[in-house]
């Protein structure tokens, strides 16, 4: 069980700072797409280089990468009209 006294001091500790939940989501949607981008360059190829094998590997981790380029430039994109829709 949970003493009190440990969750009343956590609670008091940041009950007076504001909490800034855009920047929150900011950061939290760059570390995704972080996550996502390493996640399909190194997944994809240790698939690639699984299933062809590793002669296949250069080729497929440059596809790959201009891939999560793509999905980089649309991300960039979004922000980008996001801020203008924000002002």
């Amino acid at each position: 069980m949970l003493s009190s006294k440990k969750y009343n001091f956590r609670m008091d500790q940041n009950s007076n700072n504001p909490t800034d939940l855009r920047a929150q989501r900011r950061r939290e949607q760059r570390r995704l797409f972080w996550i996502v981008a390493a996640f399909l360059v190194v997944v994809g190829s240790v698939a690639i280089g699984v299933a062809y094998g590793p002669s296949a590997v250069p080729l497929g981790l440059t596809c790959l990468a201009v891939g999560a380029g793509a999905l980089g430039l649309l991300w960039l994109i979004l922000t980008l009209i996001e801020k203008l829709a924000n002002g």
